[in-house]
């Protein structure tokens, strides 16, 4: 199986790119447009079927959007103008990895708890409460750990969450959705690379599908 990692550089004047960025129905907007660089398929859950994650980020050429997959996304299926594409198959840095090197990482995650029923009624909090500051700095550890990594330094910095339509249709249109974002960046040491392995393609945390859960490395020397 081949992991690619695409950019797909933005162009400021497609009506269609700020559409999906600026536009009330964003959130989703945006993940119907990664989708969009796939197969159609009949699946519940193409984007796990096509192992799709993708975060959003301004670069010195502009906005874009980072996109891993186990396909190569098809810059055929973009509208006229909408940006350029460029992949390449990310195995050969997976492959890299080993127990004992330094690496660089960045992730933005949807860092959450999810407290029990007593713990809700006692506090009045809400199913999912969303963390900050140095909470959710001890969740990404936990996280890095778990992914096989052992964190040197973390830099965490709150983003503007998703907030959107849960659908376009039906009940789902008339229904609100929020997720948190942080964006993770930081020095790790490698303890279990197949563990890393696993978590970069599986994606860290919730909200996979409006641009959380992306794990990028690079060795500690370049940028992540």
């Amino acid at each position: 199986m081949t992991v690619w990692l695409s950019r797909l550089t933005l162009d400021p004047r497609s009506r269609a790119a700020r559409g999906d960025l600026l536009g009330g129905g964003s959130a989703i907007s945006l993940h119907r447009r990664v989708m969009s660089l796939f197969p159609d398929i009949e699946a519940n859950d193409a984007r796990a079927r096509f192992g799709v994650l993708f975060r959003v980020e301004d670069t010195p050429r502009g906005c874009a959007l980072f996109v891993q997959s186990t396909h190569e996304p098809d810059p055929a299926r973009l509208p006229d103008g909408y940006g350029a594409l460029l992949s390449r198959p990310l195995d050969p840095l997976l492959d890299a990895l080993k127990p004992g090197r330094r690496i660089r990482y960045r992730c933005v995650a949807n860092a959450v708890r999810r407290p029990g029923a007593t713990t809700r009624e006692v506090y009045e909090l809400k199913p999912v409460v969303p963390l900050g500051g140095r909470a959710a700095d001890e969740w990404w550890r936990r996280q890095a750990t778990a992914a096989g990594l052992e964190p040197e330094s973390v830099l965490s910095q709150p983003l503007d969450a998703v907030r959107g339509p849960r659908g376009t249709q039906g009940a789902a249109a008339k229904q609100r959705m929020r997720h948190d974002r942080t964006r993770f960046d930081g020095v790790a040491t490698i303890v279990d690379a197949d563990l890393l392995r696993e978590r970069i393609v599986a994606g860290v945390g919730r909200a996979k599908s409006y641009g959380c859960g992306l794990l990028t490395v690079a060795p500690a020397g370049g940028a992540a």
